[in-house]
């Protein structure tokens, strides 16, 4: 089993903007004016994309189509995940604009890349009963030692992450993560951007989790299988730096792959720990972020599955 890939899948972006149908409980986003919000994304896109190419990562790009009016399609970890054993998850979606990101021609993408896919798992159907798990979005997966980390939240539903762990053979570990939203201490609408993994350590913001049982439970979790834990702060968590991915590039050389405004936020003494493990690669993708209320981690697909 493989924790980290050198292969990702990303979407471009044809018609970015502030997703009105997730602003509802995503308080990382923000409305941006002006006319170009697309233009600006796509431009932070293609330079995000040649930064992880430049150091190897193979980076399968496919474009968005217009008609579809899908402004949040940049993050398509929400709808998919890849697995070893040649599956693939497909999720269902809290906003109904997101629902039309799925599109299985990306699939043929990858079969063409010599990539081989043996079966479709679709929970997607969850939707009709308004309950919805958002891909590696809600689930923090560590695929070594078959764990799925999960806030539970509107977009994370735990009868569903259960039937998730019980198909890819998971152990669930589930908690409640909040963040402060003016007076008031509300869900978190995805575990990745409180927490990521590295193969051997983990980045967290520790407090979002209020309920001391539950951190404890997490905490027991990560030193049972060897993370080290670099805490965050929720402030630093308001700047991404919990949402993150570590990837692999030329030689088997890894990067833990973040936004400019993430790395920015970090201190020293953080960086340093995470340069102890790998290096740090970060890109300008603040339209992105502000606009779309996700940032790096969201953006990337892992593609985990086999060579044909």
């Amino acid at each position: 089993m493989k924790q980290v890939t050198d292969t990702i899948l990303m979407v471009r972006p044809v018609a970015f903007r502030m997703n009105e149908q997730t602003a509802v409980n995503n308080y990382f986003q923000k409305k941006l004016e002006g006319d170009d919000i697309n233009a600006l994304a796509a431009k932070e896109f293609d330079e995000f994309v040649e930064k992880l190419r430049s150091v190897g990562v193979n980076v399968i790009v496919v474009d968005d189509v217009l008609e579809d009016n899908t402004p949040d399609s940049i993050f398509p970890n929400n709808w998919v995940s890849f697995h070893q054993d040649g599956q693939i998850a497909l999720y269902p979606m809290f906003a109904e604009n997101r629902r039309k990101e799925r599109r299985l021609e990306y699939f043929a993408r990858l079969e063409e890349a010599g990539f081989k896919i043996t079966d479709i798992v679709d929970y997607t159907s969850a939707e009709e009963d308004d309950v919805f798990l958002e891909g590696t979005g809600s689930l923090i997966l560590d695929r070594i030692n078959r764990k799925a980390y999960c806030a539970i939240s509107p977009r994370a539903d735990e009868d569903l992450l259960i039937e998730f762990c019980e198909d890819f053979e998971y152990t669930p570990v589930i908690f409640n993560a909040y963040q402060t939203v003016g007076e008031k201490r509300l869900p978190i609408y995805h575990t990745n951007v409180m927490m990521c993994f590295g193969e051997d350590f983990t980045v967290i913001c520790l407090d979002t989790i209020d309920d001391k049982k539950e951190q404890k439970n997490l905490v027991k979790h990560l030193k049972q299988d060897g993370k080290e834990i670099i805490s965050i702060t929720e402030e630093q968590m308001h700047e991404f730096a919990g949402n993150m991915l570590q990837v692999e590039g030329m030689g088997g050389k890894k990067y833990l792959v973040m936004s400019a405004r993430a790395h920015k936020s970090l201190t020293e003494d953080q960086i340093k720990r995470i340069e102890k493990h790998c290096e740090i690669l970060s890109s300008e993708i603040q339209t992105i972020e502000t606009c779309g209320g996700g940032s790096a981690r969201c953006m990337m697909a892992e593609v985990f599955l086999p060579k044909a």
